[in-house]
């Protein structure tokens, strides 16, 4: 099937099309095939899988997922590029191109409606793939995870400052509440790292290709998982201050608070960045109605 020859075809294809790159939808397009096989082949799909690619671009990762993938569908805010998409994608019978904006998808509602396989069956395995507009990464990626879908993994390309937040460890300057959020949902790995060189036009950053494989359930036992993030972001929202007082300010009162931290055995003069994920599923369990 068609390969990506560089940004000399990225370029050629601006010029026929007259397309002018929008900054605003934070559109940069890989021009080496080596980083385009590598998403592909981390994502994991095969012959009987649907990969729900966000962002397709002009489509020639698309094409790498299509010459794996049973189906793909593709979801591209930008109607501009979908003639191009159309052009690009003209051999493949297994890809659908959907002009839709994917934070205002119903992303289970379109799996459902045009999920199924070119025999009518449904898929073995969902596997979710992009490169993420990087103002966006963050609601892009919790929108997804709060959806509920039964997906095997997302394999995403992220600023790679995002990919270091993705990756910390308790205690380091990184580590925040994405961390955390996608620690409880699934697994993080970093399948490589792409220089800013190799996008149309070029970033003024680097990026990072971060798979997540998913786990249903969630990778710690917990209850009430709203109740969770709830707690991770009251102890994040007041960064500087111990444990305890974050949590009596982010809406949990000071004796239930201190009730709670006792029950877990966690000193509430820590602060929040220093406690792993466990830790926070552990506060959870005991600030739970029923504890």
């Amino acid at each position: 099937m068609p390969q990506i020859s560089g940004s000399e075809e990225i370029r050629a294809l601006e010029r026929r099309y007259h397309f002018k790159f929008d900054k605003s939808l934070g559109q940069n397009f890989i021009n080496d095939q080596s980083v385009l096989d590598d998403i592909a082949d981390a994502c994991g799909a095969g012959p009987k899988d649907l990969v729900l690619e966000i962002g397709p671009g002009m489509g020639f990762l698309t094409m790498a997922l299509a010459d794996r993938a049973g189906k793909v569908l593709a979801v591209e805010i930008d109607e501009r590029l979908i003639p191009i998409l159309d052009r690009n994608l003209a051999l493949y019978n297994n890809v659908e191109i959907i002009n839709q904006d994917i934070l205002k998808t119903n992303i289970p509602a379109l799996i459902e409606e045009k999920g199924r396989l070119k025999d009518g069956s449904r898929p073995e395995n969902i596997r979710i793939v992009g490169n993420l507009p990087y103002y966006i990464t963050t609601p892009i990626l919790t929108g997804l995870l709060e959806a509920g879908l039964d997906a095997e993994s997302i394999t995403v390309m992220v600023q790679r400052e995002v990919a270091d937040r993705i990756m910390a460890r308790p205690a380091t300057r990184p580590y925040c509440v994405l961390t955390l959020e996608l620690a409880y949902y699934g697994t993080p790995e970093v399948v490589r790292d792409v220089p800013a060189e190799l996008f149309v036009p070029r970033p003024k950053v680097d990026s990072a290709v971060v798979k997540l494989s998913l786990v249903k359930g969630g990778t710690v036992p917990v209850k009430d998982r709203d109740l969770l993030f709830k707690v991770i972001k009251a102890g994040f929202g007041q960064r500087r201050k111990t444990l305890s007082n974050a949590l009596a300010l982010g809406g949990f009162g000071k004796e239930e608070t201190a009730r709670a931290l006792e029950k877990a055995g966690i000193d509430g003069q820590r602060r929040a960045e220093t406690l792993s994920l466990k830790e926070f599923a552990d506060i959870t369990g005991a600030l739970a109605p029923d504890a």
